[in-house]
């Protein structure tokens, strides 16, 4: 039995907003991705998006091991120690052992630091309200909800494992 036209043609509609949706998010990705190497130099910034994305887990959680700062950020603890390193250097963190546990060494933003997080995330948040400006509310609301189950898409892909 064949399907009703109806939903043919809701199948098919569907199936090319999905592409539309595929092709959008490739796009995104690739801005991104090119964000990611020029952002540094666009901003005048001494630190990279990987560095500052450490800065930003130490802004909203406080004080860190790098263990844990490692683990936010889904880095290796020996690629976070070289980052904190460089943002020490720089003047962005400091590190100093923990009051509780003097065996552990936290990393915590000095007040440079912070500046560079507020001043970073205010022309990001600049940038976001005027492209989005003519965004109601609800279709914000969607777009984070498609974009949430797309993340998902790639924390565990079918065939992750797989070679071929």
């Amino acid at each position: 039995m064949k399907a009703p036209a109806s939903t043919t043609a809701k199948s098919e509609q569907w199936g090319a907003q999905l592409l539309d949706l595929s092709q959008a998010f490739r796009h995104l990705f690739r801005s991104v991705r090119r964000l990611r190497g020029r952002d540094t130099h666009l901003l005048g910034s001494d630190v990279s998006h990987a560095q500052f994305e450490l800065l930003i887990e130490l802004y909203d959680r406080g004080p860190l091991p790098a263990g844990e700062l490692a683990a936010a950020a889904e880095l290796t603890p020996a690629t976070v120690t070289q980052m904190l390193d460089h943002l020490a250097e720089c003047g962005h963190v400091e590190r100093a052992r923990s009051e509780s546990d003097r065996r552990v060494v936290v990393s915590k933003l000095t007040s440079q630091g912070k500046r560079k997080v507020k001043n970073k995330r205010a022309i990001w948040h600049g940038r976001w309200e005027q492209a989005l400006a003519d965004v109601d509310a609800e279709e914000l609301r969607i777009a984070t909800r498609v974009l949430t189950r797309m993340s998902a898409v790639f924390e565990d892909p079918p065939g992750s494992g797989d070679c071929d």
